[in-house]
């Protein structure tokens, strides 16, 4: 069975070496109508080559498997994954994707530098990766573009200064008259619009990952997005979004809904702005859905789970670790071992 191999860009076979190049995609991929597909008026597919897909007991992560591949282990949380695989439901499958381009080996490299620096970390977890235990995975993302109108109305501040007189007492405890320089604000209220479009607004439709470490993988190569082809999913896990449609764009229109008022306050002008009232409108809006690449640990240390996430286009990596106590506690031995040793010199001088 070939596999698709991040440094070659091609698939392999890891154990003679043959490579096969993927072409490209027959056709490329296109925004689609937002409302079209809301209203459930377009066609849900399975995803090519991966008719199956097992629900993790653990963490809720839909795993969507390569025919004649099983898996017995979530890579989101490392549980083991006792129901059985059933037919894959249909959705919006992905017209694009990033493929892989960090190896394993890179990213259990940067895996090894990110947890030298980590002085109170367990010693176990410095062996973890080395286990074998990272997987690929291709999580659902889906952008927007929208085109926005915005009115909007508040206050704009403009700061002036002034002289005050004012009564203070001196150093000999008699009252004095003095003066000195105030800044004040006078407010006004203002109104206006604002249009903005927005392009390739991502959301994660992922729900097995923290959304905190997700947000901190980016920046992504967006225009390097090819079209799907299942090739280019071979040897690693693909996950089913849970993140439906209208659920992404709530979330994508509260990420524009920050832009946009801070376009209306750079309108506003002045040095202090107030926004009473901020009513956008959302035109022509179109999505896509695509799958981006990262390298996956997830472990339990103590009853807790923990996730390191690496960037599989860029190397960035992200990731929570548990405390060593023991490592801690040693420190602070040595601190109070080494003062008193100082205290003991200093006394006999």
């Amino acid at each position: 069975m070939l596999n698709f191999e991040p440094t070659a860009g091609a698939l392999t076979c890891p154990y003679c070496g043959f490579v096969e190049k993927i072409d490209p995609a027959a056709s490329g991929f296109e925004e689609h109508d937002f409302q079209q597909y809301l209203s459930k008026q377009a066609e849900h597919t399975p995803v090519e080559g991966h008719s199956s897909e097992v629900r993790c007991d653990g963490c809720g992560a839909v795993v969507l498997l390569e025919d004649k591949v099983a898996t017995d282990r979530c890579p989101f949380c490392g549980a083991a994954l006792t129901n059985a695989p059933q037919a894959a439901q249909t959705m919006i499958a992905p017209e694009s994707l990033l493929p892989m381009a960090v190896s394993k080996a890179q990213a259990i490299a940067s895996f090894n530098q990110w947890i030298a620096g980590r002085w109170f970390a367990p010693t176990e977890l410095k062996r973890f990766a080395n286990l074998g235990q990272l997987f690929g995975i291709y999580v659902p993302y889906w952008t927007y573009d929208s085109m926005t109108y915005t009115q909007y109305a508040g206050m704009r501040g403009d700061d002036y200064s002034e002289t005050e007189t004012y009564v203070a007492t001196n150093s000999q405890g008699q009252s004095e008259t003095r003066t000195r320089l105030v800044t004040r604000t006078v407010w006004s209220p203002v109104g206006g619009r604002v249009d903005h479009f927005f392009d390739d607004v991502l959301v994660c439709a992922s729900k097995s990952l923290p959304e905190h470490l997700v947000s901190s993988l980016s920046p992504w190569d967006l225009k390097a997005l090819v079209g799907f082809k299942a090739d280019y999913l071979a040897g690693f896990k693909t996950e089913r979004y849970g993140v439906a449609l209208g659920e992404g764009f709530n979330k994508a229109r509260a990420i524009m809904d920050e832009t946009i008022r801070q376009l209306c306050c750079q309108e506003i002008g002045g040095n202090h702005q107030n926004l009473t009232s901020v009513n956008t409108q959302h035109v022509g809006v179109t999505f896509k859905h695509l799958l981006l690449p990262i390298w996956l640990a997830a472990y339990r240390y103590q009853n807790e789970t923990y996730r390191i996430l690496v960037n599989a286009r860029t190397g960035r990596l992200v990731g929570t670790r548990p405390y060593s106590w023991i490592k801690i506690a040693a420190l602070v031995m040595a601190i109070l071992a080494l003062v008193i040793v100082v205290v003991l010199a200093s006394n006999q001088n």
